[in-house]
């Protein structure tokens, strides 16, 4: 008895849904998606075996890198507006409509006061952030502008706004602690410190 024979057919597959899918996943994790700001100061945070998370949105950072300089950003430009603005009500800053969209804009700030309007005038703003000697905000007790940064950061974005320090891992003490007493002089007892998990430290 002869063997049947199966005809051999072609599979098709037909993928214009996957690509459809694909495009569309693509398009909303886009437009989704909540940037990292660029930080030009660059801080290797200590390491830790806490897995808290800091909030991502009303959050004022404070960068302290390794030879004790000390940096501030805020997570978005309507809050730098509001504390750019603040700071103008304040008398602290003279700054216009156009510096203050340009320091609403700046990913990290960290000059004294008296040269904040120098800074924003720069094209070369994270070189003076990170070669300058000058640079950093002062925070010692003859001179603490940190001090009116944070106070007049609470009063733009009030009681909601969280702090966080990212203090590099090879500051000395001595300046941690004076970041810290600067807070606890101003009422500023609560606040976040940001490490790195033990074993993922860049």
């Amino acid at each position: 008895m002869g063997r049947f024979k199966v005809k051999k057919q072609d599979t098709f597959i037909d993928m214009t849904p996957m690509s459809d899918v694909m495009v569309l996943l693509l398009t909303f994790f886009m437009l989704t998606a909540t940037f990292v700001k660029e930080e030009p100061i660059k801080v290797n945070a200590p390491g830790s075996v806490s897995e808290i998370k800091i909030p991502e949105s009303n959050l004022l950072t404070i960068f302290v890198e390794k030879n004790g300089k000390v940096f501030m950003t805020m997570d978005s430009p309507e809050s730098l507006t509001k504390l750019a603005n603040g700071m103008v009500e304040g008398d602290h800053l003279n700054l216009d409509a156009a510096e203050i969209k340009e320091f609403a804009m700046a990913p990290t700030f960290g000059t004294p006061l008296n040269t904040m309007k120098g800074w924003l005038a720069s094209d070369s703003k994270n070189e003076i952030l990170t070669k300058n000697q000058e640079a950093g905000i002062p925070c010692d007790s003859l001179n603490n502008e940190l001090k009116i940064w944070v106070s007049t950061a609470r009063e733009a974005c009030g009681e909601g706004m969280r702090i966080a320090i990212k203090a590099d891992k090879n500051t000395s003490y001595a300046v941690i602690k004076r970041v810290m007493d600067s807070l606890r002089e101003i009422d500023e007892n609560r606040y976040n410190l940001i490490t790195s998990l033990k074993g993922a430290e860049q």
